[in-house]
């Protein structure tokens, strides 16, 4: 009872140390502000939000949580032991390897760059000399490497777990450009989770024994510490940024689930030899900077080389996305569907559609094919005063203006690049589109700043020769700028 006690009182000692540190709540708000800049883009993109920002905020701390009291408790029983130093080790690296790219925050990188510098050091041996470069050399040698190798295996499986059952939560619709410059359409999936670990540390007589051997001291050849054990908290970030125009994003959440889990289990492979022969940790090191980079360089080369498949062709239009709480969500309208025929009329291009929907001002009918290409029919009435005509974002035609191209972000760039690169004006009359985008839109445009190609509502009345609609290309994501596309 005593040491149920005392493990209570060390664990309660953890959960407020994570409290009182300011990382977990640095990577908080900085995943806040993630969520917060991609629901700015689809405002900018559709004149519409299909995500709530404090939503997806909410479910990825909870999940986060989930995730670190799950973590923290393998942790204990395997005998990853990390110190405070080890910790700050782990984030500074990363943060500034952030500032290269920002993909680089996470700690696999900051994990491999440690163990490989703590292997060069075994040779050169600055701890032995004196002053604040020897002071931090021997800081490095004393990390546990094998046990920060292990944690990040431990991180990545989580991840294929999140990925895998929130992944498509966080999928975005985008306009990109093909290979034959032509705009097509895409999903990014992106989601962070923010990880409070508590893990062991040596802690004298004050802490608590272990009443078993954990596994990384048994595979190096040691004993659990006789002078006992405490917690620290280590808070963690881990996330993944997708691309896919060749797959629905369901699919690709499941791939990415399943590459995660491989690298997982590759890592973990590889820090359990570390720990049991220690001239293995560079090759272990090496292996998870490697193995992560074939992990991006696997997904970006499928997509190379797949078929755009958000793209409209002689069937129909494409549905590139769903607007929550429209008719067309309450149909049951998914992405990847056909727009075969509305009210009894093929349609092949946006004025064709305008022109269906307005055939019957009080209901809808659509002839869809789903993803399988076999055909269902939905319909609705429609009434007065409704926000939404239909509540669909189709696959961009040429006659789209902006697209998003993905590219490398920093840190930095994050921050501090330009939100607006270009602002121009397009006529209603010289579109030749107005009276059609103003009929079957998906939202009423905010303030001056909508795209016109995006089916965007305005108001009831139609606009004269003389209206103008404001546009402003943006930047989105750190590693998407907002461009015009080509003619």
């Amino acid at each position: 009872m005593d040491a149920a006690l005392q493990w209570l009182r060390l664990i309660g000692d953890g959960v407020l140390h994570a409290l009182a540190q300011p990382y977990y709540y640095l990577a908080i708000i900085v995943i806040g502000f993630l969520y917060m800049r991609g629901t700015w883009v689809e405002r900018r993109l559709f004149s519409v939000r299909l995500h709530v920002w404090p939503i997806l905020l909410v479910r990825t701390i909870v999940a986060g949580l989930a995730v670190g009291v799950a973590l923290s408790g393998i942790s204990v029983l395997i005998g990853a032991s990390l110190t405070a130093e080890a910790a700050i080790w782990l984030w500074a690296t990363a943060g500034v390897l952030a500032l290269l790219r920002l993909r680089y925050l996470c700690f696999a990188y900051a994990a491999g760059v440690l163990g490989l510098l703590q292997w060069a050091n075994s040779f050169v041996h600055l701890e032995d000399g004196s002053g604040w470069i020897s002071d931090r050399a021997a800081s490095l040698a004393a990390i546990d490497m094998p046990a920060v190798l292990l944690l990040v295996a431990l991180l990545h499986g989580a991840e294929a777990l999140l990925v895998r059952r929130q992944g498509t939560k966080f999928a975005t619709p985008m306009f990109m450009e093909g290979k034959r410059g032509k705009l097509i359409g895409a999903y990014q999936l992106q989601g962070y989770w923010a990880v409070p670990l508590l893990l062991l540390v040596p802690a004298g007589a004050d802490g608590a024994s272990l009443d078993w051997t954990p596994l990384l001291p048994l595979l190096s050849g040691e004993h659990a510490s006789p002078s006992g054990w405490s917690f620290t908290a280590l808070p963690m970030v881990i996330g993944f940024t997708e691309w896919t125009r060749s797959q629905l994003p369901e699919t690709k959440a499941r791939l990415a689930a399943k590459s995660l889990l491989w690298y997982s289990l590759a890592v973990a492979v590889a820090a359990l030899a570390a720990a049991w022969l220690p001239s293995l940790l560079p090759v272990a090191a090496i292996a998870a900077l490697l193995l992560h980079e074939l992990l991006i360089w696997t997904s970006a080369k499928q997509e190379s080389e797949g078929t755009p498949l958000l793209v409209h062709d002689q069937r129909g239009l494409m549905v590139l996305g769903v607007v929550p709480g429209t008719p067309a969500a309450q149909m049951g309208l998914q992405s990847g569907e056909i727009l075969h025929k509305v009210n009894g009329v093929r349609v092949r291009t946006k004025e064709e559609l305008y022109d269906a929907l307005h055939r019957n001002s009080a209901f809808c009918k659509l002839e869809v094919l789903n993803r399988e290409g076999e055909q269902r029919f939905v319909q609705r009435s429609r009434y007065a005063g409704e926000h939404h005509q239909l509540g669909v974002i189709i696959a961009p035609d040429d006659s789209a203006d902006y697209y998003v191209e993905p590219s490398p972000g920093s840190l930095i760039g994050m921050f501090w690049r330009s939100r607006a690169a270009k602002r121009r004006e397009l006529s209603y009359a010289s579109s030749g589109l107005a009276a059609r985008e103003q009929a079957a839109g998906l939202a009423l445009p905010a303030a001056s700043e909508v795209v016109v190609d995006n089916l965007p509502e305005g108001s009831p009345n139609e606009p004269s020769s003389s209206d103008v609609v404001s546009t402003t290309t943006v930047e989105v994501d750190p590693p998407t700028p907002l461009r015009r596309s080509k003619r």
